[in-house]
């Protein structure tokens, strides 16, 4: 695994990455740092933020399962594109969800948009046992995955929030995009393809709002490579 994550990272060079030695594992160490990041919303160098290997590989795994060009295998569960989106996306949420959002989020309305996120992820991924699949590959422990669906709960709350609503689209917007949109429910009647189209397009808006959400953040980012 460590050789394919980090030629995966070293080809990225698009990100404008930086490397850092690394300082060699402690006797019987199962994880270890791949990513250093740092930016303004977690107190910059002073607060530095890790990614770990397995979170990393398990990030992109879940990438290549959405991703409808890419066939996978054991072989090569994932491509370099694939480890880029998910290291791009895992910085994007862990500064977002870093940021106060106003009203501050219950306990209530982080559980439900957890679920919520949960739902979004199996079905983007194509299932809950694919998900469960990677997860068991990359040694994901189901606190460690709960971990992962609350730091995106608490960022999708944030953008649609305090940039714009993106969490509840409307039963008539839905109605509108079913009938004039190319979705994967495009086959099936609107009654059956409400409940995921509504999945399919919240994930779509958020995917686009992590991506912008990065762009504009990366000249204020310091991401750091640490190789084996």
């Amino acid at each position: 695994m460590t050789v394919r994550l980090m030629a995966a990272l070293t080809l990225g060079a698009g990100l404008s990455l930086s490397s850092a030695s690394a300082q060699a594992q402690e006797p019987g160490e199962v994880d270890r740092v791949v990513v250093r990041f740092s930016a303004p919303e977690t107190g910059n160098v002073r607060a530095p933020r890790f990614i770990f290997e397995r979170s990393l590989a398990f990030e992109a795994r879940l990438e290549a399962l959405a991703d409808p060009d890419h066939s996978a295998s054991d072989e090569r569960p994932y491509r370099e594109r694939h480890v880029r989106a998910a290291l791009e996306r895992h910085v994007a949420e862990t500064l977002l969800s870093a940021l106060r959002i106003d009203p501050e989020p219950t306990a209530k309305d982080l559980s439900r948009q957890t679920e919520a996120a949960r739902r979004i992820l199996y079905q983007r991924s194509g299932s809950r046992m694919a998900v469960e699949r990677a997860a068991q590959a990359e040694g994901m422990a189901d606190r460690e995955l709960l971990r992962l669906l609350r730091r995106r709960a608490r960022a999708s709350l944030y953008l649609d929030r305090m940039v714009a609503p993106m969490l509840a689209p409307s039963r008539a917007e839905l109605l509108v995009l079913h009938k004039t949109a190319d979705t994967p429910f495009r086959s099936l009647s609107f009654e059956k393809a409400e409940a995921p189209l509504a999945r399919w397009y919240v994930a779509r808006r958020l995917n686009e709002a992590l991506s912008n959400f990065f762009l504009n953040a990366r000249s204020r980012l310091e991401i750091t490579i640490i190789p084996p």
